[in-house]
C-alpha cells in the first residue's frame, strides 16, 4: 500500500459566493456536507491513515527571508491506497466539490525518503 497526500482546493470565488449565500440555504447545505463528509469518512475509513484539518493562513519561507501568501490550499487529509487511481476514485463525488464551495481535490503519492 501506498500513501497518498490530498489537498483540498478553494478558490476565493467560491468562498465569496458561499459567504454572500442566503443564510438559510448556507446553513442546510453546510449541515448536508457536514452529513455527506462525515459519511464519506465512514465509508473510507480503512483507506483513511490521517483525517487531515483545515489550513490556516500561509507564510513562504525563502532564501529572501519571510513573507505573507495566499494560495488555494484550504484542508488536506492521508489516504492510503494500492495505486494513485485507486486513491484518486476515493474522492470522486467527495462533498468537497459537490456541496461545499471547493473546487477540487489534487492527490500527490508520498515518497519514500532516499537514504542519507
Amino acid at each position: 500500500m501506498k500513501n497518498f497526500l490530498a489537498m483540498y482546493i478553494g478558490s476565493a470565488s467560491a468562498l465569496n459566493h458561499w459567504k454572500t449565500m442566503d443564510e438559510g440555504r448556507r446553513s442546510q447545505q453546510e449541515k448536508a456536507g457536514k452529513e455527506a463528509w462525515g459519511k464519506w469518512m465512514a465509508t473510507n475509513e480503512k483507506s483513511i491513515i490521517d483525517r487531515g484539518s483545515p489550513l490556516g493562513k500561509t507564510k513562504r519561507i525563502s532564501a529572501q527571508g519571510i513573507s505573507d501568501t495566499k494560495n488555494e490550499l484550504v484542508a488536506y487529509a492521508i489516504v492510503q491506497a494500492e495505486s494513485h487511481e485507486a486513491a484518486a476514485k476515493l474522492f470522486e463525488n467527495h462533498p468537497h466539490f459537490l456541496i461545499f464551495p471547493g473546487d477540487s481535490v489534487e492527490l500527490m503519492e508520498c515518497l519514500p525518503m532516499p537514504q542519507m
